[in-house]
């Protein structure tokens, strides 16, 4: 592994944090304000934490930002999911990145049971 950009949940981490900074640009509202920064900031979280703990360079601390990006992964999908119902004008969107957001925690899971084993 060269660094961190390898990882495919990298990769997609910042898949999703890139879509949710698009879509929060044409579709924040003030009623949901609120919802937009906390979803932008979990998701940036997410592909942080992975680079984060790939650059500390040890086992344990690599594998405890894992869990803290898994952690946020599953907050994001839970925001993208509350937005859903309440943002009508870009379901395909809010769809595509739902699936990203749910394969990244699928990622995450893996690498995390990797470096159980």
């Amino acid at each position: 592994m060269r660094d961190h950009t390898s990882l495919l949940a990298w990769q997609e981490a910042k898949q999703v944090a890139s879509g949710v900074l698009d879509l929060s640009v044409t579709h924040w509202t003030p009623p949901l304000g609120a919802v937009w920064g906390q979803l932008q900031r979990s998701s940036l979280s997410v592909q942080l934490n992975i680079a984060e703990g790939y650059a500390l360079g040890t086992a344990a601390l690599f594998t405890k930002h894992l869990r803290i990006a898994y952690g946020s992964a599953v907050e994001t999908g839970e925001l993208l999911d509350h937005l859903s119902t309440r943002l009508r004008s870009a379901p395909d969107l809010l769809t595509t990145l739902m699936g990203q957001c749910q394969r990244s925690q699928r990622l995450l899971l893996g690498l995390l049971h990797r470096r159980q084993a």
